[in-house]
């Protein structure tokens, strides 16, 4: 990625829902935008579209989900396919970077701002679990690999 302006979509895959970041390379912040409905873990092919062609995104970034040991379970290779059809139906970029415990810091910002557990809607975690990948991604603190390369 260049040193120039780019903006990117980060990803935080899930079989019922699949939260939405937005972040962009020159403030090096991201921010919740959406969260997506899926059905067995296959979006709203349309509405990824929508938000894609709203953002122009350079690249996109997908949470991979492991166990804490850092193996790889069956939610690991559904987000693998995830990535790999958003690589292919869009000609951009996909990263994977680990997301283990994301959604636990999303609840735990959720709780910091006073929202006790319980109260915060599923969708709000997802999204904010999407802003904690994609952060992570732009502070340099994951390791990456790129969809459809085998690493």
């Amino acid at each position: 990625m260049s040193a120039s302006a780019a903006t990117l979509l980060g990803f935080d895959f899930g079989l019922r829902r699949i939260g939405v970041a937005v972040g962009q390379t020159v403030t090096r912040r991201a921010r919740p935008l959406t969260t997506l409905n899926a059905q067995d873990g296959q979006p709203d092919w349309q509405h990824v579209r929508v938000l894609i062609q709203e953002w122009q995104p350079h690249e996109l970034i997908v949470g991979l989900p492991v166990h804490l040991d850092g193996s790889e379970h069956e939610r690991t290779r559904a987000a693998r396919r995830f990535g790999n059809r958003l690589a292919g139906r869009f000609k951009l970029a996909v990263h994977f970077v680990d997301e283990r415990l994301s959604s636990d810091e999303a609840e735990r910002q959720l709780r910091q701002r006073g929202t006790r557990p319980g109260q915060h809607n599923k969708a709000e975690v997802d999204a904010l679990a999407a802003q904690v990948i994609l952060q992570s991604w732009l502070d340099g603190e994951s390791s990456t690999i790129r969809a459809g390369t085998g690493e």
